[in-house]
Parts: C-alpha cells; sequence; structure tokens
C-alpha cells in the first residue's frame, strides 16, 4: 500500500518507492527553476530491504509513491535455519520474516525475544529487539 505525495514535499529521512521497492531517504537536491522549466529534484536512497542505493530526478510538482509502513510488536517463535517465525502481539498471527542482514540483531532472535517488525508492500523486516 502507498500513497502520492509531492516530490517538492519529500524530506530526507522519509521513505519512498523507487522501481517498486521502498527506499529511505539519503540526500535531496533541488535545482533552480530556469527561463523554461520548473525547479527539479534529485532525490538518492537506499532500498529497506536490499541495501541498493537509487537515485531519480523529476520536477518539484509531479507526485512520487510513499509506502505505507505497519510497525508492529511480536515475539520470536521459532528460529528455523532461513527465517524467523514471529507471533504478532496484538493479532496472534504468525508470519515469516527472513532473517535481518546486522549480526548484532540476529544474536538477539531467541525464541521468546521481543521484537518489532515493519511490514512494508507485503514484505516483512526485523528491525529491532527489545
Amino acid at each position: 500500500m502507498s500513497r502520492p505525495i509531492d516530490v517538492g514535499r519529500l524530506r530526507v529521512g522519509g521513505y519512498i518507492i523507487i522501481d517498486n521497492e521502498p527506499c529511505r531517504i539519503v540526500d535531496i537536491t533541488k535545482s533552480k527553476p530556469g527561463k523554461h522549466g520548473s525547479a527539479k529534484a534529485r532525490v538518492v536512497a537506499i532500498g529497506v530491504f536490499d541495501g541498493v542505493k537509487r537515485s531519480f530526478v523529476k520536477p518539484v510538482d509531479s507526485n512520487a509513491e510513499i509506502p505505507i509502513i505497519d510497525k508492529r510488536p511480536g515475539q520470536v517463535f521459532t528460529v528455523n535455519p532461513n527465517s524467523v517465525q514471529i507471533m504478532d502481539l496484538e493479532t496472534y498471527e504468525y508470519v515469516d520474516a527472513p532473517f535481518p542482514e546486522e549480526e548484532d540483531l540476529k544474536a538477539k532472535l531467541i525464541v521468546g525475544a521481543e521484537i518489532e517488525y515493519w511490514k512494508i508492500l507485503g514484505r516483512i523486516k526485523i528491525v529491532r529487539a527489545k
């Protein structure tokens, strides 16, 4: 799920969808309008799930899509060789999530540990352990 926003309203630290991938904005550069053109913005962002750097240039008054991030509390139910099964602490549903890239976060994922995970565009990412 996403919603539209003007490119001129984007801020560093926010999130945007580039090439159907949710990304965190790390840099925005705006140029002044010229004699025959409008002001343009160059947005540089890093993918939330894959860590790939992406960028685009668009007029400031054009639209871009920002993802709706569902931040949820959970508890580690089981640790499988290639994923983690999480029980949502609000709805008591079970979801499978891939292991996070950060080694210190991986070490904290033991059965019974409380975590925070994000649902973005139907995908799941473990963000932190409480």
